[in-house]
């Protein structure tokens, strides 16, 4: 999966961007009470091990 399409998952399941410092950015979504961090690199692939991180702290299942 790439960068991008995580982003979309995130937006699409109600999440919008807070905050961004350089490439890291940060997500919210009413009624859930975390930041979900993005290192975002745009079409790079997301390596694995982080891409079910980012999607386990989101609460979304793939």
């Amino acid at each position: 999966m790439k960068f991008s399409e995580l982003v979309r998952l995130l937006e699409d399941s109600g999440f919008k961007i807070v905050k961004q410092k350089g490439s890291i950015r940060y997500y919210r979504k009413a009624g859930w009470n975390k930041l979900i961090r993005v290192d975002y690199h745009g079409s790079k692939e997301v390596p694995t091990g982080t891409c079910h991180a980012i999607l386990k702290a989101a609460g979304i299942k793939k």
